[in-house]
């Protein structure tokens, strides 16, 4: 297996577009990605999409070859993944498989979703289905619901407070109204997290993210070739792909997410890492209980002190450990099938130095976590500075 190096890349805005279509979007981060990595489509060998739901929330089938063509790549190999909210994360992690394997060179890595066509309940209704249909969610649970009764486990084991929640969100908006691509750019306080809007109790309108639009777009080349392309290349150090059930019921502790778990030892494995070694990461906050768990699974902090590591402030972009220093899902948006390869921007950026107001001091060394439906699939990419 030889090194790999993400050479190009490119993000739309995230945010409701009434005015673009799907294709467009991904027609737009692919473009972007071309000129960043100074180089033209048909230079590229496969494309890799990632996307969660277009059937359903638009419509369109075939999305591959879809965006391929517009994007002016028709001829290669096009190939769409799914994997929940976690879709592009695969996406990627093959995408570096394709370059590491010595099967192709150049390759565009791509996740894309429209969400805001659909209403509220129908979008909880499509994001259902990455959960157990014949169980769950024929209850009646939706994400929401799931992820509340992780909280209320959490907080029932470890002492994890309706502060502690609320301050990852507080941080992730201070974080994402310095972001000029997030969806939500609102500085909210503690109080106002913890009288939001109920959920799904004990989670509020401020514990969940957003539904948004958007794409965003990579490009890979082997590490020994990235500077034809760019001054700036960040190599791919470790990465992994896992699975776990898709049923809450059948996990032995919906505390911890055992895909996250395993996933996160490989990739530090092969990036000859520890989690004490990383300087900034990217987590899956699609509910504040979320990064809790994350911060946990990653190995950042023992199991059960997540909650208290990031009230006081250590997870801040000031603080020991930087956590969604772009505003994560939760203020930055999350349109699910764009949201891994999403996270490999935001860390490329802040490896290259690009973050603007958001630019962290120590920055060499970054982990990006993507997390499909309630833990099914895990993704965990290290990247550092080549």
């Amino acid at each position: 297996m030889r090194p790999v190096a993400v050479i190009g890349i490119g993000k739309t805005a995230f945010g409701a577009f009434a005015d673009r279509d799907l294709r467009s979007l991904a027609v737009e981060a692919n473009q972007r990605a071309f000129e960043d990595a100074h180089i033209s489509p048909n230079l590229i060998e496969a494309f890799y999409l990632g996307n969660f739901a277009g059937p359903s929330f638009v419509g369109q089938n075939h999305l591959a070859p879809y965006i391929a063509a517009a994007s002016g790549l028709a001829g290669i190999p096009a190939t769409r993944f799914e994997a929940a909210c976690a879709s592009s994360g695969a996406a990627f992690f093959h995408a570096v498989s394709g370059v590491a394997s010595g099967l192709y060179d150049i390759v565009l890595a791509t996740g894309v979703e429209k969400m805001t066509s659909q209403t509220t309940p129908k979008v909880a209704e499509i994001l259902a289905g990455a959960g157990d249909l014949s169980g769950e969610v024929k209850a009646g649970a939706t994400f929401p619901a799931l992820f509340a009764m992780i909280a209320r486990r959490h907080m029932y084991q470890y002492g994890t407070t309706r502060e502690q929640m609320a301050a990852v969100a507080v941080k992730n908006h201070s974080n994402g109204a310095k972001n000029p691509a997030a969806h939500m750019r609102k500085v909210i306080t503690l109080e106002q997290a913890l009288k939001g809007k109920p959920v799904s109790d004990p989670l509020t309108v401020y514990d969940c993210s957003l539904v948004s639009d958007g794409a965003s777009a990579v490009i890979l080349a082997p590490l020994e070739r990235a500077t034809e392309f760019t001054a700036k290349p960040v190599r791919v150090l470790g990465i992994a792909q896992t699975s776990d059930y898709v049923a809450l019921d059948e996990k032995d502790d919906i505390t911890t997410f055992r895909s996250l778990r395993e996933a996160a030892a490989k990739a530090y494995r092969m990036a000859g890492v520890q989690a004490s070694d990383i300087e900034f990461a990217e987590v899956h906050d699609c509910f504040t209980i979320a990064e809790i768990l994350a911060l946990e699974d990653l190995g950042f902090v023992a199991k059960g002190e997540g909650g208290p590591f990031t009230l006081a402030g250590h997870t801040c972009i000031k603080g020991k450990l930087p956590v969604n220093a772009s505003g994560g899902l939760k203020s930055k948006g999350h349109p699910v099938g764009a949201t891994g390869v999403g996270q490999i921007y935001d860390v490329v950026q802040q490896i290259r130095g690009e973050a603007g107001e958001r630019q962290l001091e120590r920055h060499r060394l970054g982990l990006a976590q993507n997390l499909g439906g309630s833990g099914a699939t895990s993704v965990v990419s290290i990247l550092e500075a080549a």
